[in-house]
């Protein structure tokens, strides 16, 4: 995938609009739900910087960005660096960490860079780091390691 497409699939919440739904809901909802807002101020071959303001939908009941929406940012932005660097899949996870390191809240800018550590044959390890946009104090950080399908030649 170019970076062009790569920065419009996380802008866009993975996906194009799709006009099919399960229940009511558009197709891959998940993505949708937690990616919509971001816009990507940086993209280049295995790393990408992007900023969002923590909406509500992605607070838990202490009205702060919700570790579960924290997880799921790591997953989506660190799978999509793996796009930069021209593979077609993103493989599947095999190990995924955070740790919390402050809390964000509603409406707050944070940024999200995602820097690839090694993309392998068969492995690839991305580091996620969420910082606060006004102060640069670190949120959380991730690791992903994934497996990656061996591409046939």
């Amino acid at each position: 995938m170019d970076l062009e497409s790569v920065k419009k699939f996380l802008e866009r919440g993975g996906y194009e609009s799709e006009n099919a739904s399960v229940d009511g809901l558009p197709l891959r909802f998940f993505d949708l739900f937690i990616m919509q807002g971001i816009k990507v101020d940086l993209i280049e071959p295995g790393r990408i910087i992007c900023t969002m303001e923590v909406p509500p939908r992605l607070l838990n009941s202490g009205n702060i960005l919700h570790g579960g929406a924290t997880a799921s940012i790591v997953d989506l932005v660190s799978s999509a660096v793996i796009f930069t660097v021209g593979r077609v899949n993103t493989g599947v996870s095999i190990e995924i960490n955070i740790s919390y390191l402050d809390a964000a809240f509603v409406n707050e800018p944070i940024e999200i860079e995602a820097k690839a550590l090694r993309i392998g044959k068969a492995v690839a390890v991305i580091s996620v780091e969420l910082r606060k946009k006004s102060t640069g104090k670190i949120i959380a950080q991730g690791r992903h390691t994934k497996y990656l399908p061996v591409s046939k030649m």
